[in-house]
């Protein structure tokens, strides 16, 4: 197991700067698949959308929907942290 070990991709905000985040998680809900960034400060969730061969991560701006969302992730992640002990 690589432990301490996460993906990081490279992201470009509106301005068109660069910008790093690691992987914290990715999982699917309601049809639909979300990433979880996180960087030295906080972390974001992004919906991911497809067109062809090609991935994009688009910033969640409905507060509810981004609740609902970490709501789920943690509730994920605690079930499955639960059946490891």
């Amino acid at each position: 197991m690589n432990e301490g070990h996460e993906d990081i991709i490279t992201v470009y905000d509106e301005e068109g700067l660069e910008k790093e985040f690691s992987v914290a998680g990715m999982f699917d809900m309601h049809e639909q698949s979300y990433a979880l960034l996180k960087d030295e400060n906080e972390v974001f969730v992004m919906r991911v959308e497809e067109e062809g061969d090609d991935q994009y991560l688009v910033k969640i701006t409905d507060p509810d929907e981004r609740a609902s969302i970490l709501e789920a992730y943690e509730i994920a992640t605690e079930a499955e942290f639960g059946e490891e002990s």
